[in-house]
């Protein structure tokens, strides 16, 4: 007698991750450091003045640093934040 494999549909739901993006902060020759440093800040919560300082020191030094890497519709909105204060952003997908 054989025995009949039944393959039912699994009930189970896999949920995947938002694809995450990096905003990058560019460096630029018209900022203050103090006015990077306040505008990070402002734009990202929870952020603290040493973090801010060591983004912005990073872009001085090496042309671009990380902001943040988070959802699209958040990298978005911290993009166009910082770019609405002066400053060079963009926003890539983190690979």
């Amino acid at each position: 007698m054989a025995t009949e494999v039944l393959n039912k549909p699994s009930n189970s739901t896999i949920r995947k991750h938002a694809p995450r993006y990096r905003v990058l902060l560019h460096n630029d020759d018209f900022n203050s450091m103090e006015h990077v440093v306040q505008t990070l800040i402002q734009t990202v919560a929870g952020m603290t003045q040493p973090q801010a300082v060591d983004i912005m020191m990073e872009a001085h030094v090496n042309g671009m640093s990380l902001v943040i890497t988070c959802e699209l519709e958040h990298a978005e909105f911290y993009c166009e934040t910082l770019r609405s204060h002066g400053l060079s952003s963009t926003i890539e997908p983190d690979e």
